[in-house]
């Protein structure tokens, strides 16, 4: 079935349409030629009528073409919306992923990009076959051109981000506040199983003492550089991944103090030319200490992974890690228990007991655990310089990793998403909106009295406490000029005085709530 085009309207047509109630009709004069036709007298032209019939066809042609292929793209966009992305719960038409669409109606193709969250996206084959099926059901589509591309990477964030940090779209910490674990090895698996999904990678060693990273993986430069032209730091780099850590400085291991310790961790971190990355991985030192709360602070965290082994001391120290994180509202998504069985005779064995990564999901209702196997490829690939999931792929420590990386690129998205669109400014009922992440709890707030709870220096005299901000200094129809996220526990606010509130979700939750959103009045 061909693109069905309306049909022209006649040029015979002769019904008259009145004009609009208000506007002067301008009648036309007509005068009889010689040949009996009529003709409409234009000034200083004159046109044989079948011109001016082939010439307003034409552009009936043209009009109705347009439309048509309006219609069209209404029919792709209508096939598309029935593919829903599990992650958000919503189509992806909703979710902004349909790009560039364009109709040949000449030819009946129709061509797009899907632009997804990440390029690890992992049921990006799954979307780009589904959208080739559901649009080639359209009956008058011949032909279907579905390109797959990503976002731009960017960090969800409203402050002032280090240079550094500037094109990082999801920095993941892995964690175990205890030693001795396994979270290197499982940060820098995870690492290069994400790089293996089609992410742009980096791993920052966070461990000043004691690297690991040099051990880990075999870069051929295995000093870092520094650029002559801006004073930044060049990180390393194996398999596509690029590496910094204090071992490859030249200097192996620190002997400094605390605050000379997180001085030289920010500087790492923030000075280092990491561009645009999808993920930067950062293997977190032991402890909750000055060092694990300087990164949390510098680096705009977007999730956690926890890694602990079966012990019930292990259990004890990572309890401390989970709750750190959650006071610095960064989410933990997966929990790795690591060193967990081994495989003999037909049977599975667990010589240091059960339920330790079990009890840290249930207690602290994080959603997803993973266990590694006692393997003793798992611990030579650490030593040899070459990941376990680089050297057996098809392994089945490599699957675990596979599922976890599926794991930590669906919650970052979801985090992303609720992120974004937490609180937002609705012009239509003129109140902020607001839905916390992680709850389904949607509420709204007058924009006056978000302004007049700003509990900052210059709202909220530090030393006395008294109300600096007076009830009237806020009119009544003030309306915010921009909301951006401040990480995952605050929005950045932005008034037409030109002054920025920081409020965080804590605290929107305690404001006075509308009962009833206003309506925009006309």
């Amino acid at each position: 079935m061909e693109l069905a085009l309306a049909p022209p309207a006649s040029p015979f047509h002769t019904s008259e349409v009145p004009p609009p109630r208000g506007k002067k009709l301008i009648k036309k004069s007509l005068l009889a030629s010689s040949s009996g036709n009529w003709t409409p007298t234009l000034p200083s032209v004159r046109m044989p009528v079948s011109s001016l019939f082939v010439s307003k066809a034409t552009n009936l042609q043209a009009e109705t073409s347009m439309i048509s292929v309006e219609s069209a793209k209404k029919d792709v966009l209508t096939a598309l919306s029935q593919i829903i992305d599990p992650d958000f719960g919503a189509d992806i038409v909703s979710c902004g992923f349909v790009k560039d669409l364009h109709i040949d109606d000449v030819l009946k193709e129709v061509s797009f990009r899907l632009e997804l969250t990440t390029p690890a996206c992992p049921i990006k084959d799954e979307f780009q076959q589904k959208a080739n099926e559901v649009v080639a059901t359209i009956p008058w589509v011949e032909k279907v051109n579905v390109k797959m591309s990503a976002q731009p990477a960017k960090p969800v964030f409203a402050g002032e981000l280090p240079k550094g940090l500037q094109a990082i779209s999801n920095i993941v910490a892995v964690s175990s506040c205890k030693a001795s674990v396994g979270k290197s090895t499982v940060a820098v698996n995870l690492a290069y199983t994400l790089a293996g999904m089609g992410a742009r990678v980096g791993i920052f060693d966070a461990d000043v003492y004691g690297p690991s990273l040099p051990t880990m993986v075999s870069p051929e430069n295995r000093l870092l550089e520094m650029s002559p032209e801006n004073k930044t730091i060049l990180p390393a780099e194996y398999l596509g991944v690029k590496l910094v850590s204090f071992g490859f400085v030249g200097q192996g291991r620190a002997i400094m103090r605390g605050p000379m310790v997180s001085g030289v961790i920010n500087q790492l971190l923030t000075t280092a030319e990491w561009g645009e990355l999808d993920y930067l991985v950062i293997d977190m030192p032991p402890g909750t200490g000055d060092i694990q709360l300087t990164l949390c602070q510098v680096a705009p965290l977007t999730a956690a992974v926890i890694v602990t082994t079966p012990q019930k001391l292990a259990f004890i120290d990572v309890a401390k890690g989970v709750r750190m994180f959650s006071k610095l509202k960064v989410p933990c998504v997966a929990v790795v228990e690591n060193m967990c069985y081994f495989d003999a005779d037909g049977k599975r064995y667990y010589p240091f007991g059960k339920g330790s990564g079990a009890q840290v999901v249930q207690q602290f209702g994080i959603p997803h655990l993973f266990d590694l196997p006692i393997r003793s490829t798992l611990s030579a690939s650490g030593d040899s310089g070459m990941p376990e999931v680089v050297a057996d792929p098809q392994g089945e420590v490599a699957k675990t990793f596979q599922n976890l990386g599926v794991c930590v690129v669906q919650q970052c998205a979801k985090i992303r998403q609720q992120v974004s669109t937490a609180v937002f400014y609705d012009k239509l009922i003129r109140a902020i909106r607001v839905r916390v992440p992680g709850s389904d709890d949607e509420f709204f707030l007058h924009p006056a009295t978000v302004r007049r709870n700003d509990r900052s220096a210059q709202s909220v005299d530090e030393w006395t406490g008294e109300q600096k901000l007076q009830f009237g200094d806020v009119p009544e129809d003030i309306e915010p000029e921009d909301i951006r996220p401040m990480g995952n526990y605050a929005v950045s606010i932005t008034w037409p005085d030109g002054f920025s509130q920081i409020a965080p979700y804590d605290q929107l939750q305690t404001m006075e709530r509308l009962i009833e959103a206003p309506l925009l009045t006309s």
